[in-house]
C-alpha cells in the first residue's frame, strides 16, 4: 500500500473541523479509513520504536552519572536531563499516536458494520462479516499491546524525573552515588517497558499485514 500524503490531513481537519466531514474529504483524495488506519498504526509503531531507544539511552546515561567517580558531573547531568526531555516528548507522542489509532479504527469499524447491511448477497455479506470479525480481533490484540506498553511509560519517567531533579541541586559525587541503590528497580521498569514496546511493535506489523491483505 502506497504511503499517503499525510500533510493534507491537518489542513483538511482544520478547515472542516469535524471528523465525519474530515474522513469524507480524505476519501475525495482517494484516502480511505483503512488507509488512514494503516498510516496511523505505522506512525504509532515508529514512535514506540524511537521512544524505546530514548528510554534505553536515558537509562545508560543515568548509570553513567551514578557510577562516575569523578569528572564533569555537570556535563553528565546536562546530557541526562536532555535525554529525559526527549523521553518525555517521545512518551507524549506515543500517547497521541495511540489515541489517533483508536479514533480512526472506531470510524472504520462503524462504517464497515453499516456497509455490511447493504449487501444483497448472503454469501458476500457473510464473508464481509467474517473479515470484519477477524480484523476486529486482530485490532483488539494490537490496541491492547499498545496500551500496555503505554502504561509502562510513567513508571519509568517518575523516578528518572525525581533523580534528575535531585542531581540538579546535588552535583557532588557522594550525593549522586547514593542514588545507585535504586538502579536495579529502575532498570527492571525499563526492561519491562522495552519488552512491552517490542511486543506492541510486532503486533503493529502483524495488523498492518492483515489490513494490506484484506480484499
Amino acid at each position: 500500500m502506497k504511503r499517503h500524503p499525510l500533510w493534507l490531513l491537518p489542513l483538511a481537519c482544520l478547515v472542516l473541523g469535524c471528523s465525519t466531514l474530515y474522513y469524507g474529504a480524505m476519501e475525495q483524495f482517494g484516502i480511505h479509513k483503512r488507509d488512514l488506519l494503516v498510516d496511523r498504526v505505522q506512525d504509532a509503531r515508529n514512535s514506540q520504536s524511537e521512544t524505546k531507544q530514548q528510554f534505553v539511552s536515558a537509562m545508560e546515561q543515568f548509570k553513567r552519572v551514578v557510577n562516575v567517580a569523578g569528572g564533569d558531573l555537570e556535563k553528565e547531568y546536562n546530557a541526562l536531563n536532555a535525554t529525559l526531555q526527549k523521553s518525555e516528548a517521545g512518551a507524549a507522542e506515543v500517547r497521541s499516536r495511540v489515541r489517533a489509532v483508536e479514533e480512526v479504527s472506531e470510524a472504520l469499524f462503524d462504517e464497515w458494520r453499516a456497509e455490511i447491511k447493504q449487501y444483497n448477497s448472503d454469501a458476500l455479506r457473510d464473508a464481509s462479516q467474517k473479515k470484519l470479525g477477524d480484523t476486529r480481533a486482530r485490532y483488539t490484540q494490537l490496541i491492547t499491546a499498545m496500551k500496555l506498553a503505554e502504561s509502562k511509560l510513567e513508571p519509568v519517567l517518575m523516578p528518572l524525573r525525581d533523580h534528575v531533579l535531585f542531581m540538579k541541586h546535588n552535583l557532588n559525587a557522594r550525593a549522586i552515588s547514593g542514588l545507585g541503590s535504586e538502579l536495579g528497580a529502575i532498570q527492571a521498569n525499563v526492561d519491562t517497558l522495552v519488552h512491552d514496546m517490542e511486543s506492541a511493535i510486532a503486533e503493529a506489523d502483524a495488523f498492518i499485514e492483515t489490513l494490506r491483505n484484506a480484499p
